[in-house]
């Protein structure tokens, strides 16, 4: 099948890339003549596990191209996919007149009948807003299908190539079969193809993000109640995990989510919420948690060093705000390093791949290491705000020599807080017990 992505970001990048590796002919469309340059030079302009291979793999087999030319991909492709960015501002309103432009543009030089998919996502009532905008720009028959995307940043290829579930929002049963036929090949182990109406679709990709949200910050709040009566949140966790009505997926206590899609979402659904006049309380809890998480963690370190902070200089190991991208949007990360900076403290910070991110941010603001260990250098403290891999198993040995006050911040729990009492360290996690030098746990040896 021929099929055209509008919009050449990071979810139509990874849609469409996974269905050409999967032998459609696929044409991506971005009005960004620059990035579209730098797609067709070979470059790349996001970091995501494995997509590189798979675009440069697809591109010498001619299944995938970019181009700035709307009309061309229209033109030459029966389903057209909407990959447009949805923004919130204040009030929790999600902004989609960049699908309702691209909408337009499509039906404007629509030959023929034509299907638009839109996975941006996007309010309930969006795909009638989009209905009647096709209808005012032609006279050619069109569908609109809501097919929301739960991919993970850092996951979000084999998130494609093996989802735990397709959602087609649509009402024509033609329209749901062919939907069903373009992904049976990533629903061969028998994951569900589910059918709903347009408007629970749109909805379905907001519910699922605020349950998510939800788990993550009560799990968060049950950390700040063990820490209060010293019990060691990682225990605690074990036990709920094993509880097979709760799982152990988002139950990792730290520094809070951040990112574009769960603070979007949450916040998305307020709105929605408040624009009805419906009780939303629980939902604003779980942001507000979070928004305290980051606080709390930048406190902690400016309480223990107090007046001398300005005096400091930290080391942050992690600026994205999860492992595996180099997405720095809404990450916790920002908050505490724009709170060390404004508290006068001399900052350095290494992120495995988002550099340049970080330098286009901050300028010469902070240092930026090339190296973890290069970070450690005359450093009055190590603040962990990523879950690297590569952070896991230091060398605590060569950290303590390189480091002016072995002080660690850990905000996603990477280490066993006995461990590294015995290596020399102050140790400051989530939800455990600080300990200091010193301190020994015969109960808990592994070296971690």
């Amino acid at each position: 099948m021929k099929i055209a992505i509008v919009g050449a970001g990071y979810q139509g990048l990874v849609t469409g890339t996974c269905l050409a590796e999967n032998g459609h002919q696929v044409m991506c469309m971005d009005h960004d003549a620059a990035r579209v340059a730098l797609l067709n030079d070979g470059g790349m302009p996001l970091h995501e596990p494995g997509l590189e291979e798979l675009i440069t793999r697809n591109m010498e087999e001619e299944r995938l191209c970019f181009t700035t030319d709307l009309d061309r991909v229209v033109a030459d492709s029966l389903m057209v996919f909407l990959c447009v960015g949805t923004p919130v501002d204040e009030a929790g309103r999600a902004d989609v007149s960049g699908v309702l432009t691209a909408t337009r543009q499509i039906a404007s030089v629509m030959n023929s009948y034509r299907i638009i998919v839109n996975k941006s996502t996007c309010p309930p009532g969006t795909a009638e807003q989009m209905d009647a905008t096709v209808r005012a720009h032609t006279t050619h028959p069109c569908d609109i299908v809501v097919n929301p995307d739960f991919m993970k940043e850092g996951t979000a290829v084999d998130d494609f190539l093996r989802p735990d579930r397709v959602i087609a929002g649509c009402d024509d049963v033609r329209v749901q079969e062919i939907m069903k036929e373009l992904y049976s090949p990533f629903l061969r182990t028998g994951k569900p193809f589910i059918t709903m109406s347009r408007r629970s679709a749109e909805m379905a990709k907001y519910a699922t993000n605020v349950m998510l949200a939800a788990r993550i910050s009560l799990m968060n709040q049950l950390a700040d109640i063990c820490e209060a009566y010293d019990c060691d949140i990682a225990e605690v966790r074990e036990a709920v995990a094993t509880d097979y009505r709760i799982g152990p997926t988002f139950l990792f206590p730290g520094v809070g989510f951040g990112g574009a899609g769960l603070p979007r979402d949450l916040a998305t659904c307020e709105g929605l919420a408040r624009d009805r006049g419906v009780e939303y309380d629980l939902i604003a809890a779980v942001r507000e948690v979070n928004e305290r998480r980051r606080d709390r963690f930048l406190q902690r370190i400016c309480d223990y060093y107090g007046a001398t902070i300005g005096d400091k200089r930290l080391a942050v190991w992690g600026a994205s705000f999860k492992a595996r991208t180099d997405d720095l949007r809404g990450g916790p990360a920002i908050h505490v390093i724009d709170g060390l900076c404004a508290a006068g403290a001399m900052v350095t910070v290494y992120d495995p791949v988002a550099s340049q991110k970080l330098k286009e941010r901050y300028g010469d603001k902070i240092l930026i290491a090339a190296k973890y260990y290069e970070a450690l250098n005359g450093a009055d403290g190590l603040i962990i705000m990523t879950e690297w891999n590569e952070f896991r198993r230091p060398d605590y040995e060569r950290m303590g020599k390189l480091m002016r006050e072995k002080v660690i911040f850990d905000g996603r729990n990477l280490y066993t807080p006995a461990v590294m009492a015995r290596q020399g360290f102050q140790y400051f996690s989530v939800g455990r017990k600080a300990v200091s030098p010193g301190h020994n746990n015969p109960e808990n040896q592994d070296e971690n």
